[in-house]
């Protein structure tokens, strides 16, 4: 099997329907993915089955438990490979996305998937903890994403700046995300978020336990956070 058919294998019960055009925009993502792994370091994971079910599948799990309206503005905090950002914006070609990481032979990669896929998208060039302090990104999306490994207290204190009061963060975490969670009840209070859902889940094709937090914001977050990385790793709220 190729890329497209493990893609629809993998999301034949999801909410989403991909359509030809799609399936052909995932295949050419795909190969740039492997193409570009080889120069720098994007994923471990290069397979075509590997790709499908846990970048592809695990992004458009999204779409499974969370409602994004039509038009709605995504930033996706530290995308590196564009996961889950692209993965969303092919799916749904009509949100609005930012794409923001901090090293720019990243963004190079990301800039060529947007040309070769012909989808659209911002491109920022920041730490995290710089971008949600500039005045064109603090509190202006309706939705901040983000799939990276550090723990939500952590992960929080980068993301929820970026989120306009009434909006939402969500985290797309691995299979233990419980701890987690309690770990990061004072930090939520803290930058204006709520935890409103828990979604556990397995991907299809043994492609493990995942967990989808799903954070409104209630208030607006405090100027001085997020705080400097260094601050942020060692004093985590």
């Amino acid at each position: 099997m190729n890329i497209k058919d493990y893609l629809k294998l993998a999301t034949e019960n999801f909410k989403i329907n991909l359509n030809d055009t799609q399936l052909e925009q995932f295949e050419q993502y795909f190969k740039l993915l492997v193409e570009w792994n080889e120069k720098i370091n994007l994923t471990a994971i290069t397979d075509e089955q590997g790709v499908a079910v846990k970048h592809f599948a695990d992004s458009l799990s999204f779409f499974n438990y969370i409602d994004v309206p039509k038009g709605a503005s995504i930033i996706d905090v530290g995308t590196g490979a564009g996961f889950p950002g692209i993965v969303l914006k092919i799916a749904r070609p009509d949100i609005k996305l930012t794409l923001l990481d901090s090293l720019n032979k990243r963004l190079v990669f990301l800039q060529e998937v947007l040309d070769e896929t012909g989808i659209e998208a911002k491109l920022v060039h920041s730490r995290a903890e710089d971008g949600a302090k500039k005045v064109e990104c603090r509190e202006q999306f309706d939705f901040a994403v983000s799939r990276a490994v550090a723990q939500l207290n952590i992960l929080s204190e980068y993301c929820l700046g970026y989120v306009k009061k009434g909006g939402k963060f969500i985290a797309l975490k691995g299979p233990n995300a419980d701890e987690e969670v309690i770990n990061a009840k004072k930090a939520l209070q803290i930058l204006g978020g709520k935890l409103i859902n828990k979604y556990t889940f397995d991907l299809p094709m043994d492609g493990g336990c995942r967990n989808i937090l799903e954070i409104q914001k209630i208030s607006s977050t405090p100027p001085k956070y997020p705080r400097n990385s260094g601050k942020i790793k060692t004093s985590p709220l």
